[in-house]
């Protein structure tokens, strides 16, 4: 995205956290496809043949759920708030970013219950409600709050300088 030439009072990115590293994958994996490949082996010898085609199944199915939680961990929501405009973009791979404008002197920041793992954050402006960092942990989403409240307060301060 272009920097433009008014000044920004935030401008931060939010990306959902993936711990496991892709070669922590790549060794999971492997231990996995091991111990499946010896138990089927061990069934195959025992005449229970069919267990074996359950053990591929497992590990497909297990390999398509992570790639499907990698892929949704590509997921970036940016909020910038300049003189005139709070933005957010919301973009991930495979769809059309979506965009949200609000305008800071009368946007409010929601997050009811904060402590509890359920709290969500809300930019909210007449009629307008918009849940951002839905991804993160509570604490991570205080945060945000947080930061998105002192760049609002920023532009107030410099509006009024």
């Amino acid at each position: 995205m272009p920097q433009s030439a008014t000044p920004s009072f935030l401008d931060v990115s939010l990306r959902p956290n993936r711990s496991l590293t892709p070669t922590g994958f790549a060794w999971l994996m492997g231990t996995l496809g091991l111990i499946s490949a010896v138990a089927g082996v061990w069934f195959v010898l025992k005449g229970a043949w069919p267990i074996m085609g359950f053990f591929g199944l497992d590990m497909a199915l297990l390999y398509w759920a992570f790639k499907v939680s990698y892929r949704r961990g590509e997921l970036t929501e940016r909020i910038r708030i300049d003189d005139s405009a709070m933005t957010v973009q919301r973009m991930a791979p495979g769809r059309q970013d979506k965009h949200w404008s609000f305008h800071p002197s009368w946007v409010r920041v929601d997050m009811q219950r904060p402590d509890e793992h359920s709290a969500q954050l809300h930019l909210r402006q007449q009629g307008q409600d918009l849940e951002i960092g839905a991804f993160l942990p509570p604490k991570e989403r205080s945060e945000v709050a947080s930061q998105i409240n002192d760049g609002l307060e920023k532009r107030r301060r410099a509006l009024l300088d």
